[in-house]
């Protein structure tokens, strides 16, 4: 498994290929989230509130990123050997929905199945991407459960907020759960986002 910028999701039709901007590739979230592990793997463990100001540190290439997610993450290779399985799952959802479209004729339904088809080596590679940010998320919230940190601050750019706000529903189904919340707060001149942890949420036995 290889990680490398691949670009937002395709969306294939019978006229070609588009993408969805909404849905950008989680390769472009990954340096900042590698860099918030990075910084709570150095807070003290009396440390309750994080105060992340240089968080800024410079692009990993593919192979760093690849050895700290190894460093940091939970079995990775176990995660990414589905990798052609969920490609396969994917790919075949999304040709079932061409050859069960009663609405266009044969010859937009042959460019669109052959359009999925050449399409397979780039959702291929935006679902790794996929898979190894979800991966760092989970990461992220062990470390914060682990280390019991009650507060995030954090220097607006570079992603952080992005990730953070991705590692919110990722804490609201950790165990136990958290009803995080995020928001942005001036400090000295500056503008600082804040993750607070809140507390965890009561679970029903």
């Amino acid at each position: 498994m290889k990680l490398k910028y691949v670009g937002a999701k395709p969306k294939v039709s019978g006229r070609g290929v588009s993408f969805d901007q909404s849905k950008p590739d989680r390769y472009t979230f990954l340096n900042a989230a590698i860099e918030l592990l990075e910084a709570l793997s150095l807070a003290s463990p009396k440390d309750k509130k994080v105060h992340l100001k240089d968080a800024r540190g410079k692009e990993l290439s593919s192979s760093e990123l690849m050895d700290l997610l190894e460093k940091y993450c939970a079995n990775p290779q176990e995660i990414f050997e589905s990798l052609e399985e969920k490609t396969n799952a994917l790919l075949e959802k999304y040709t079932n929905r061409v050859k069960e479209n009663d609405t266009i004729n044969a010859d937009e339904r042959r460019a669109w199945l052959g359009n999925i088809k050449i399409m397979r080596d780039y959702y291929m590679q935006y679902i790794t991407n996929e898979s190894a940010y979800q991966c760092t998320l989970n990461a992220l919230a062990d470390k914060l459960h682990e280390l019991k940190i009650e507060e995030v601050t954090f220097p607006i750019g570079r992603n952080h907020g992005l990730v953070l706000s991705h590692l919110i529903d990722v804490l609201r189904d950790h165990k136990p759960p958290y009803d995080a919340t995020l928001h942005v707060e001036p400090q000295d001149g500056e503008t600082f986002g804040k993750l607070d942890m809140n507390r965890a949420i009561p679970v029903d036995i």
